[in-house]
């Protein structure tokens, strides 16, 4: 329960600690798993001193134990070994410290880590972790590569040598950590978000040269998983280590098998770069001068047309038919307008003679009434009726007698 305090009226440390006390001791025993990180075991005295610590977080507690128990387990225990305890949380109030007092110690055999992490692999695997549409493409040439590897390790070696002499201007950017111990997973997740924060790194190489089960372990660990499930930059896992395949291999844009492997996958061998851009050289002159003697051929073939050797030729052919199609119509024109003429000569001549006009000349002439009618029968005209009498040279008057 919570304890009402105020400036004026506060509690003694040693109350404060009394309470902490007691709070603790409610817990009971528990089971508790880590990682022995430091181990004393002084001759001749009674109690192992230990620290067991959280590999995936930097956290650690102090734990005693009878020397009776830790004997118990001592042949398969020793620092950096994953083990069980069971025990019962104490608070020492002189010193405001909690450590635990171990009353069973189990050692976390390799079988049960592996399904642990089979565990681990199928329940990130639910969750779309190692998904192929999740992986990101490598880019083709990068200009900076980010290496998370030991420090002066033959990982580290092997990455930087055979990726500068497949590509001598490749650039790194090495972060050294540590890759088996407690402090294995938050340095290699630190140095990991490093370089995926860099702008400039294009891809990141997590490499490790191999070795057990057990030294592996912080490159399954779930936070590290997560970390490299959310870098924006593509990762490489380089382990080293094919029977057992850490997690990171499954979450990892691409796993390589080696840190050397990783090198000639990062980057490209300058060598076959140069053959590939010499060959697509070669093959594109080829395709050139193949489609230059193509084109020469139809440009000769056109050439040897009659009709690109001699282009007046078919004007001339078309010039003679316009010229006797010419002289044709002229002809027919000549003709018909002689014929008609033939026509017109004879039937002027036809209507000259039957023409009034004709009569009169040979010596008849016309009388008209005043009214203009022609006279044709003596009894249509009276005596003394004055007419016209029309001859071949002009007309005159007469006049009827009887």
């Amino acid at each position: 329960m919570a304890v009402n305090t105020s400036a004026e009226a506060p509690l003694p440390v040693g109350e404060v600690s009394r309470l902490i006390g007691g709070w603790i001791d409610r817990l009971g025993a528990v089971w508790v798993e880590g990682q022995i990180t430091q181990l004393s075991r002084r001759p001749g005295a009674g109690v192992v001193f230990l620290t067991l610590r959280d590999p995936s977080y930097d956290i650690s507690v102090s734990v005693t134990c009878y020397r009776q128990v830790f004997d118990a387990v001592a042949d398969v225990v020793s620092e950096g070994a994953r083990v069980v305890v069971h025990a019962k949380p104490e608070w020492y109030a002189p010193r405001g410290q909690l450590s635990l007092r171990a009353a069973e110690m189990r050692p976390v055999g390799v079988g049960e880590l592996l399904a642990r992490l089979e565990q681990l692999k199928k329940s990130l695997a639910r969750e779309g972790l190692f998904a192929a549409e999740r992986k990101k493409p490598l880019p083709f040439l990068p200009q900076l590569v980010g290496l998370v590897c030991g420090r002066a390790s033959a990982a580290e070696r092997d990455v930087l040598e055979n990726a500068r002499h497949r590509w001598p201007a490749v650039r790194f950017e090495v972060r050294n950590v540590a890759v088996q111990g407690v402090h294995a997973v938050p340095q290699v997740v630190q140095a990991v978000k490093e370089l995926d924060a860099l702008e400039e790194v294009d891809v990141i190489v997590v490499a490790r040269g191999g070795g057990s089960v057990e030294d592996l372990l912080p490159f399954s660990d779930e936070q590290l998983v997560r970390a490299v499930a959310a870098c924006r930059t593509p990762v490489v896992s380089a382990i080293g280590h094919e029977p057992d395949n850490p997690l990171l291999d499954h979450v990892a844009d691409l796993r390589a098998s080696t840190p050397t492997d990783a090198a000639k996958k990062v980057v490209p061998d300058v060598g076959e770069e140069y053959e590939r851009v010499r060959m697509l050289r070669d093959r594109a002159r080829r395709c050139v001068e193949a489609y230059l003697d193509r084109e020469e051929r139809g440009l000769a073939h056109a050439l040897a047309r009659p009709s690109i050797q001699d282009p007046h030729r078919m004007i001339d052919a078309r010039s003679e038919e316009v010229t006797a199609l010419l002289d044709r119509g002229r002809r027919c024109l000549r003709h018909q307008l002689d014929r008609a003429d033939s026509e017109l000569s004879h039937t002027h001549a036809r209507v000259v003679a039957l023409s009034p006009a004709a009569t009169l000349q040979r010596g008849y002439a016309v009388l008209q009434r005043a009214d203009g009618h022609a006279v044709r029968d003596p009894g249509e005209v009276a005596a003394g009726e004055a007419l016209r009498a029309r001859v071949s040279e002009g007309e005159f008057s007469v006049r009827v007698d009887a």
